[in-house]
């Protein structure tokens, strides 16, 4: 067969994402505080961007007919004719006006002048590794035990526990596992107590000799008797040992006021806050919706550049330019608002579904999907999914992720269905007024919800206790 080439048409539809659609899609599942990170980035790069003070005046911060997040009905980009005389803009002494900007409007404090700058007097709390080598550095040991005592130092884990074998650290650092081990021994005498334990028991029992309780009722529970203190078998403890089950009780309690992580109270994880994107108020017999807009910057275009842009004069180089970035500039103002106005409408569906839950609580919370609010504001499910990933709305009930509203059904006998979350509310509080001497097994809590027209498998009682943390009945069992 022979070889040719030929020219030949074919007509093809074919989706392309844009990159203006990109943005939007991108902006539309960020958090807020990503959102105003990104923001911030954009002003850095597009000259053309700037942010609208919030004690600027009322033509700054409105929202015109095409919905232009924070601009002026007057900024539009095939505006002719500038509202600023060019010949104004070019007489402006701008190396001046810079040196000299804000001087009038924002007042020097001098008294401020001979005080350090704010990074100075920051402080930052020690991690467990520094806090410990400190104290390696203080205490009377050889170089060749100060080695090994970092070598031991550096393989703690965040709880404070040693999980790596000591045949392989003596091996990394040359040394023999017998003296390893003595310095592992004084490591075990740092602050915290507990510190550098290989397994929770070795980590109580310190904690039991330094505080001087050797010798007691709590070490020999914590030697003879872990796992049956583990099963919380009080009344075997005091069997073996002789004693009552109340003295056996004490002692427990004793041990449960240790600290079973030493490492806790060196934590670099840094708290979160939540700051919700929607408040929802209920004024009368309505719910109002209201998107949170505070310090999220309004953005508008800067007037200077905008006018530039229609001087005769202008590099084509410069203009290519300009425009570009006036481009860029408009396409992320208008991604914002309707991001902004997303949120409020799949929000506002939201609470129409869950009205009873805003009213009454989490027990008549709706068992509901992304495509119930999807069809509801004619939207795509994956957009409503975007919209409400990293989203925070506050409630009468409280401030609840905006997922938390889409959970699955459970069928109820002869009546409608009950979302999992109210489930795992119910059991949450069967647990809770328990009688702790005899609490409520799996199967007891399957035969108390099914009473309440509640269909579930014992398995799926297990599986939402251990979603929420709560240990088995034979855990939860108090003797005393």
């Amino acid at each position: 067969m022979g070889l040719e080439i030929k020219q030949s048409l074919k007509l093809s539809q074919q989706l392309i994402m844009t990159p203006q659609l990109q943005q939007a899609i991108r902006l539309l599942q960020l958090s807020r505080m990503e959102l105003v990170d990104y923001i911030d980035q954009e002003l850095c790069e597009n000259p053309l961007l700037e942010a609208v003070q919030e004690n600027a005046g009322k033509e700054d911060n409105g929202i015109d007919e095409n919905g232009l997040y924070g601009m002026n009905s007057g900024d539009a980009v095939d505006d002719p004719s500038p509202s600023v005389p060019e010949k104004i803009i070019s007489e402006v002494d701008w190396e001046n006006y810079l040196d000299s900007y804000g001087r009038d409007s924002m007042p020097v404090d001098h008294s401020e002048r001979g005080r350090p700058g704010l990074e100075a007097v920051l402080t930052k709390s020690p991690t467990l590794a520094e806090h410990l080598l400190w104290q390696l550095r203080m205490a009377d040991m050889s170089e060749q035990e100060a080695v090994m005592g970092a070598h031991i130092i550096g393989n703690l884990d965040g709880d404070g526990y040693l999980m790596t074998p000591i045949e392989e650290l003596a091996s990394s650092a040359g040394c023999d596992p017998v003296e390893m081990e003595k310095v592992l021994k004084r490591i075990q005498e740092f602050d915290p107590a507990g510190v550098a334990a290989r397994d929770i028991r070795e980590c109580l029992l310190t904690q039991v000799r330094l505080l001087n309780f050797g010798g007691t009722l709590m070490e020999t529970i914590l030697k003879d008797h872990f796992d049956s203190l583990a099963g919380y078998d009080l009344a075997g403890i005091g069997r073996k040992l002789g004693i009552s089950t109340s003295e056996a009780a004490e002692a427990a309690a004793a041990i449960g006021q240790l600290e079973p992580k030493p490492g806790r109270a060196f934590s670099s994880e840094d708290p979160v806050y939540i700051s919700p994107d929607i408040f929802v108020y209920k004024l009368g017999d309505e719910y109002v919706v209201m998107l949170n807009d505070d310090g999220l910057p309004k953005l508008r275009v800067n007037s200077y550049y905008r006018h530039t842009l229609y001087r005769q004069d202008l590099d084509k180089q410069a203009r290519n330019y300009l425009q570009e970035r006036m481009k860029s500039a408009f396409w992320l103002i208008r991604s914002i608002h309707q991001r902004q106005r997303t949120i409020y409408k799949v929000t506002c569906s939201i609470v129409r579904f869950q009205r009873s839950f805003l009213d009454k609580g989490i027990e008549y919370l709706r068992p509901m999907v992304l495509r119930d609010v999807a069809e509801d504001v004619s939207m795509h499910e994956s957009t409503v999914g975007r919209v409400t990933t990293n989203k925070y709305v506050y409630t009468p009930q409280g401030v609840f992720e905006l997922k938390f509203f889409f959970n699955t059904g459970i069928k109820r006998i002869g009546d409608d269905d009950i979302a999992a979350e109210s489930i795992k509310n119910k059991i949450r509080i069967l647990i809770k007024n328990e009688d702790t001497s005899r609490p409520y097994s799996d199967q007891a809590i399957m035969d108390i919800l099914r009473k309440e027209n509640v269909s579930i498998a014992r398995r799926t009682v297990a599986k939402y206790r251990e979603m929420m943390n709560i240990l088995p009945s034979n855990k939860r069992r108090k003797s005393f």
